[in-house]
């Protein structure tokens, strides 16, 4: 969309933090002012203040309502004729009818499709200027309208209720053939995902007895033959033998990884109050051991508290600022911090490097098992550990994201439900 044909910013009403970040992210991505709120209260105010072009709602907010918030968009005249899509699971018959009593202009099902969104707004935003013949500016003639019990008073005009309902019509041809097709991948994948789980318990149960074992004899003899000072072995048989020893140290992370991404699923939390900056102090010694060679500046704000499953909190900081401490080995002067801050009425907390950082275009792949965004010969890992976080948090009713520009660093955030 070219940000000259539409003089003027988009609102957007969304409570969530991550759907306030993909939004953000959409209008940048398109070149579109925009302003997001995070109540209906707010946004209001701003409305008066200055009409925008168009606004997108999320429907169920604290407080105000998205239905609540449309109707009285809708019924001031100096904003009526401004478009207003509702973001909606469109569960409920009951959802259309609110929406045409609001005068909403649009639906758009979450998840939504980034280009679909994009052009519902350019035909929106296009059609703003025209008005059907006979089109009522500052309310019609109310129609009565009785639904399962409930009686509705529609004011909306001919050209408004069309849109919204070829809208849904639309959404509705989109999402019946979503479901058809995610049936049919069901109906032929329950059996394997069946087999795919037996399989991986026993798998875990094997890698946690049989396979350590052997691993822990290579260990203790290669430390034992490189840490005796006596040894006849030569120098370049030494370093094969380290080679070996840091092979069986990379064997072994992949197995506890493993084990931890397995068992990060099914484990039940024990939640209790959790000191994250006191956690944090007490296993950044031995993180730093793991990556010799570096010194990060590394700031951990003090008092960080959460209702939590303590065990759990320990993965997922030995995950987060491991890597902050790895992906920013190679700066001269790494700084890592912990912390945490107020964003959209919640307490966010946040690992932050300035390490090599990534192409955010990634991000999708970044909580995702066995994907690694770096090179093995960069910088040595599994592609387990995020996934793992990702597990933990969800199961906490949290969220995680991350921010991150190639070169300028990482920044992890995550908040707890």
């Amino acid at each position: 969309m070219e940000k000259e044909k539409h003089q003027g910013y988009i609102m957007a009403l969304e409570d969530s933090l991550v759907q306030a970040k993909r939004l953000e992210y959409f209008f940048r991505k398109n070149h579109l002012d925009y302003k997001i709120f995070a109540t209906a209260e707010e946004a209001l105010e701003q409305v008066l203040e200055e009409i925008p072009l168009l606004i997108i709602s999320d429907i169920i907010m604290p407080g105000m309502d998205g239905y609540q918030f449309c109707k009285k968009v809708k019924s001031n005249p100096l904003t009526n004729n401004v478009p207003v899509i509702l973001l909606t699971s469109l569960q409920d018959p009951n959802d259309i009818i609110r929406g045409l009593q609001a005068g909403a202009n649009n639906f758009i099902t979450k998840p939504y499709d980034e280009t679909y969104l994009l052009s519902r707004i350019e035909q929106l935003l296009d059609n703003k200027r025209y008005s059907a013949v006979g089109e009522c500016d500052t309310g019609c003639d109310p129609i009565s309208l009785k639904y399962r019990g409930e009686e509705f008073s529609i004011t909306s005009g001919r050209k408004q209720i069309l849109d919204l309902l070829l809208s849904v019509y639309d959404t509705a041809i989109q999402r019946n053939e979503e479901l058809i097709e995610i049936k049919e991948r069901l109906e032929s994948t329950n059996k394997e995902l069946t087999q795919a789980n037996e399989d991986l318990d026993a798998f875990a149960r094997t890698v946690s007895h049989d396979l350590k074992s052997p691993l822990t004899v290579i260990l203790g003899f290669s430390s034992a033959i490189l840490d005796n000072a006596q040894s006849n072995v030569s120098q370049e048989e030494k370093s094969y033998i380290e080679f070996m020893r840091e092979s069986a140290l990379e064997m072994n992370q992949l197995i506890k990884d493993l084990l931890s991404f397995s068992q990060s699923g099914r484990i039940n939390l024990e939640k209790e109050e959790v000191d994250l900056s006191q956690i944090a102090n007490d296993m950044i010694d031995s993180i730093l051991l793991r990556f010799p060679g570096t010194s990060p500046q590394i700031t951990i704000e003090p008092n960080m508290k959460v209702f939590a499953d303590p065990r759990m909190m320990r993965v997922v900081l030995d995950n987060l600022l491991g890597n902050a401490v790895k992906y920013s080995s190679k700066n001269s002067s790494p700084q890592i911090t912990f912390a945490k801050r107020e964003y959209y009425g919640k307490e966010l907390f946040y690992v932050k490097d300035n390490g090599v950082g990534f192409d955010m275009s990634k991000a999708d792949k970044l909580f995702q098992p066995f994907v690694r965004l770096h090179s093995q010969s960069d910088y040595s890992g599994t592609g387990v550990g995020l996934s793992t976080v990702k597990r933990i948090i969800d199961k906490h009713s949290g969220e995680i994201w991350a921010e991150s520009e190639p070169g300028k660093g990482t920044e992890f955030l995550f908040f707890l439900g």
